[in-house]
């Protein structure tokens, strides 16, 4: 069996090192990238939310503007607009839920305020009879309908 000198431990253990801050180095990369992706998808994803933002903002000013992309069968009143700008903050508190960028205090907050707004107002009117639902994907549906909807939370409203 051979014996190893003190020059050969060294450099054994000077090359176990290097590979291990090579690991070390690949694994945060890695986890960097995957970060960067993340924080990439949410830029883009909140770029589409503000021009979203805006096409709600110009219909709550001018609700007639709605007939361009949607022309219901009842009139359009400035509650339509703004009912659907609720639902849309909402949908995107949702959103960040799903994406795991909301802690969970501010989700909680978020819960509570869309169980008030859909108890407490008309949202449940306008989001089955008004089938705002419709323009909602269908994850937040599911939310909506199964979690918000209960007999427990809402007492729906009719509009005036």
């Amino acid at each position: 069996m051979a014996s190893l000198g003190f020059s050969d431990v060294l450099s054994l253990a000077q090359t176990v090192a290097i590979i291990s801050t090579l690991l070390i180095t690949l694994y945060f990369s890695r986890k960097q990238i995957q970060t960067m992706g993340l924080d990439l998808e949410t830029r883009v994803l909140n770029d589409l939310d503000e021009k979203l933002h805006s096409l709600i903002a110009l219909s709550v000013e001018s609700p007639k503007l709605i007939k361009m992309v949607y022309d219901p069968p009842y009139e359009v009143t400035e509650e339509i607009p703004y009912a659907y700008y609720v639902l849309f903050m909402c949908a995107h508190a949702y959103h960040m839920k799903e994406r795991n960028i909301l802690s969970e205090n501010e989700w909680d907050g978020w819960l509570q305020w869309t169980k008030n707004a859909f108890r407490q107002g008309k949202l449940p009117v306008y989001w089955k009879e008004k089938e705002m639902e419709s323009w909602f994907d269908p994850s937040f549906r599911k939310f909506i309908n199964t979690e918000i909807l209960t007999p427990s939370n809402v007492q729906a409203k009719k509009p005036k």
